[in-house]
């Protein structure tokens, strides 16, 4: 369902209710498609910090940093990007 923003401006409730029923509410401006309204889902993802730690115990990795240099976060100079690599 298309819908132009000043239309989902007076009809937001009803708009919301389809889309947490599922239906695509295209909203648009001039025509062309600007937003999309849809139900929401909940995010899964992340990281499994248990399942690191077992993938780690399974391997024999013990530290997966070792080492970190003492200029790692000091600024890169002005010419990193533009010279040739080598």
């Amino acid at each position: 369902m298309n819908v132009s923003i000043k239309e989902a401006k007076n009809k937001l409730s009803e708009l919301v209710r389809r889309a947490e029923a599922g239906e695509k509410v295209v909203i648009t401006r001039d025509g062309k498609p600007v937003a999309e309204l849809s139900d929401f889902k909940e995010k899964k993802g992340g990281i499994n910090l248990e399942a690191m730690r077992a993938y780690k115990k399974k391997k024999g990795i013990g530290q997966v940093v070792t080492f970190i240099a003492d200029d790692f976060d000091d600024p890169l100079p002005e010419d990193f990007l533009i010279r040739p690599l080598p």
